[in-house]
């Protein structure tokens, strides 16, 4: 299940049992893009949108969004971890976390 604030651009998933937040800070996006040798967020944003997007952008966009929403793991922590409905309910909350982060909520 997916859950989260998203007027805070926020999104939730149970990862190893717990429940986390996962939100795109000023911080965690740059250290994002400072992982992305040769490639953008607009590249990268392209490809979750045209459906062409890779294993390595889902665990860079949650790490990211771990990273922003207060988690101190690792990303070798994050590729060991149990993701609660699995790699499926991973690409759905990457995928949330940037509609969240760059779309204007309904109201």
């Amino acid at each position: 299940m997916i859950g989260g604030n998203p007027f805070a651009g926020e999104v939730s998933i149970n990862i190893d049992g717990k429940r986390r937040t996962l939100k795109l800070t000023l911080g965690s996006l740059a250290e994002l893009e400072a992982t992305m040798t040769g490639d953008s967020l607009v590249s990268l944003i392209s490809r979750f949108e045209d459906g062409q997007f890779n294993t390595e952008d889902v665990v860079r966009l949650l790490f990211a969004g771990l990273r922003g929403g207060g988690w101190e793991g690792t990303g070798h922590d994050l590729l060991d971890a149990n993701i609660e409905g699995g790699p499926a309910q991973a690409i759905r909350a990457a995928a949330l976390l940037l509609n969240r982060s760059f779309a204007i909520p309904a109201t």
